[in-house]
Order: C-alpha cells, then structure tokens, then sequence
C-alpha cells in the first residue's frame, strides 16, 4: 500500500506554525535554538516545537496531553526535556516527564505511571544530572499548600539518550517540599517569537476547507466564544481565505459533518442512544431515522460523513467505553440511509478527523496523523500516509476531495496543504 500522496503546496504558512498560541519559550543560545510550547489546542493536545533561531526552521515536535510547563536542552546532547501536567480537579497532581530528541524527533515519556505526576520545573546541573522539581502527589485532606509548593529532586542517569521509558519511579521524585510558584511564561514567549519574526502569528485548526470559484481557497478556523484575537474574516497573501465559526445546532440538536447531503442530518440522544435524525417535515423538531449504532448494547458517537451519488451513508465514529478508546474502536461504515444496515465496516485505533469520497475512493484524516483511502464499494484499504510538512508530523482536522487526484488537507495548527494523490 505504498502512498501516492504529495505535497505541493502549503498555505497559511508562518513561523512558529505548529505551537499555536505560545505559553513557554527557551533558547540555547550556544547551537542557535529555542524551543516553545504551546498552549492545548486540538484534542486538549498541547505541542512543543524546536526551532533554529537562525532560519526559524522547525526541528522536532512532541505532543503531550497536559499543559506544559518547563523546558531544559541538555546541555551536549540533543535533548530537550519537557514537564507537564495538570491538577485533575479532586485530589491529584497529574502529569508526565519527557525527553525530546530534536535531531531524530523521538520523543520518551519517564514517568512510571499512567497518571505520572506535574513537572513545575527542570534544570540541567551537568550531563548526567537533571533537577526536577514536582508537585505533590495530592492535596488530600486539605492540603491547600499543595497548590504553591512542591517537591525537588536531583536524578541521575549515565547517559540519558539511553533512559528507558517509564523508568523514573515516584522514589527518585521524593526530595524535600520547598515553596514553588506557578509563574505564567506567556508574556516572556510572545515577546520571544515576536523579537524573531513579527510574522508569526497563533491560529486554531481548521474545521473545513473548500476550493472556491476564483481559485482561492476557504478555510473554517475553530473560534472559541471569548477570544477577541480571533478576527471573523481574514485574507492572506497566499490565496487563503480564513473564516472562524463555532458548533452550529438544529432545533438544539448538534449538525453532523454530512457532505454532499440532500438534507440536514442531526446527532440526537434520547434514551441514551445516539440517532441519525433529520429535520421533521411536520414541524419544529427532528425525526430519527436509525441508531447509529448497530451493535445491540453498543452506544457509537458520531463522526463526519458523507451521502454517496446513490443515497448510502458513509460515516466515522467511535465505539463507547467507560476506558477511553480501544483497539479497534474507531469505525468507518457504509449504511443504507432505508434502515442503517451495514454494507461494510472498516476498524482502526485511531479517531477520524474528517473525510470525503472521489470517485470509487474514500479519503480519512486521523488524529495520529495518518491519512488512509478505502474502497468506495468494499471498504478494503488502498493506501495509507504519515502526514509531514518538511518532515515534521501535522495533525489533520479537515480533507475535501476538489478533484481527480487532488486533496485539500487542513491541519491543527492553522495550515492547508494542497495534495496530489496521483
């Protein structure tokens, strides 16, 4: 299944582009880097990028699922260490500790458990010793000073580019409880990026793109309610045309993602079941047409979608589980829109994003990254791509089909990219 995809063209293209809105910058002054941190955007998925200060070229990339808050270069090897993590809301100070290697773009989480702990800072003291300082496991019974203080610690390894993942135990971390405040970065890296270039500029990503008649191209940024930085329109030199919108409701039922649909479709739940519904055509109000799930004892989420030339369904969504997504529970399916039944059913691990048919294909975007086209008529996979921009991983959030052979991809940091399958 060798991919046929490339690249030809990215849009919306400026410095800094995969971080988004920056929370935390820091040089290296000696081999001309600096990294940032970005604030969670897509997913709740915060990014940190390593960039030359020189050409402002993007190194490496990793992602995490917690706010960050430190970042450390080692000070010989190429590694940047990265602290993160959150306090849950009830009792405990979760988060992870990883290592970024900015050269390969290989990325190793240490801590020992899932939940990890909040990394608040990091300090390189040599080669070999890192100073790591944490949050308390808990504020249980009260602990209110949990909130300013934490716990530091030296940790030691002879080589860390050869540190295992989850090989930090919470042993290591129990250093004594000194006072530790939460300082705010933001400031500190927006003056950084702007000494850099001023033009770079945070965005969003992207909910849709669509090729328009004088050969611009429109794209659909998220855009959160409270964010007087977002503009409602803006025009770019490149041909990109951005829009911001936010989730939009039928009679207060959410629209679902249904290209070329000869009508509205709604996700709407009653009795714990997710239905694929319509607008009524006695009044106000939506009628069912089927559960989107077919599994008796099942309940699916919905996902984009889209109506085929001869009125079948053809939808992602995801399988629900008290334990997060399984292996093999995110679907695509092809439904006759008379009953739902399914014509067939493709699994992966992997939430899709967005999707679009070309002639007998169907095109996916995941949020691992990857790009898959199936059989139109089958489900059997055709191809599959890692998605890069200069050979740095992109998330894709949106794909249109504009034509034969050519795919329009948004991504989570902003971008449009302009794709050849053939």
């Amino acid at each position: 299944m060798t991919s046929p995809l490339r690249v030809l063209h990215v849009l919306g293209e400026r410095p800094f582009a995969e971080v988004g809105r920056p929370v935390l910058a820091v040089f290296d002054e000696g081999r001309g880097l600096i990294a940032v941190a970005g604030e969670r955007g897509f997913a709740g998925m915060a990014t940190v990028g390593v960039y030359g200060t020189g050409d402002l070229a993007c190194r490496a990339v990793l992602r995490t699922r917690f706010p960050v808050h430190a970042l450390a270069f080692h000070p010989t090897v190429p590694l940047l260490a990265v602290g993160a993590g959150k306090y849950d809301g009830g009792y405990f100070f979760e988060g992870e500790l990883l290592l970024l290697d900015w050269e390969t773009g290989s990325a190793t989480s240490l801590l020992e458990h899932d939940s990890g702990r909040q990394v608040l800072a990091l300090t390189w003291l040599d080669e070999q010793a890192l100073r790591v300082l944490t949050a308390p496991p808990d504020d249980w019974k009260n602990d209110r000073r949990a909130h300013v203080e934490g716990h530091v610690a030296v940790v030691r390894r002879p080589d860390w580019r050869a540190a295992a993942p989850r090989s930090l135990t919470a042993a290591e971390l129990a250093g004594p409880r000194v006072p530790a405040p939460r300082p705010d970065g933001r400031d500190g890296a927006h003056r950084a990026l702007s000494a850099l270039s001023p033009h770079w500029e945070p965005r969003r990503h992207v909910l849709a793109v669509e090729e328009i008649s004088d050969a611009g191209v429109l794209a659909t940024l998220h855009r959160e309610e409270d964010d007087p930085e977002q503009p409602l329109r803006t025009a770019l030199a490149d041909g990109l045309l951005i829009q911001h919108r936010t989730t939009t409701y039928v009679d207060r039922h959410e629209r679902l993602r249904i290209r070329h649909g000869s009508r509205d479709y709604v996700n709407k739940v009653s009795r714990k079941r997710h239905w694929l519904s319509v607008p009524s055509r006695k009044g106000p109000g939506v009628q069912p047409l089927f559960p989107f799930s077919w599994e008796p004892g099942q309940t699916h989420f919905p996902g984009p979608g889209v109506e085929t030339d001869d009125g079948d369904l053809v939808h992602a969504g995801t399988v629900y589980s008290g334990h997060g997504l399984q292996p093999g529970g995110s679907f695509v399916v092809r439904r006759t829109i008379t009953d739902g039944a399914p014509r067939w059913i493709f699994r992966t691990d992997h939430v899709a994003t967005d999707l679009d048919t070309e002639a007998d294909t169907v095109h996916l975007a995941y949020r691992n990254g990857e790009l898959l086209a199936l059989d139109l008529h089958d489900g059997s996979p055709r191809w599959r791509h890692r998605l890069t921009v200069s050979g740095v991983p992109v998330v894709p959030t949106a794909l249109t089909a504009t034509g034969p052979g050519r795919l329009l991809i948004g991504t989570a940091d902003g971008r449009i990219l302009d794709c050849a399958t053939t």
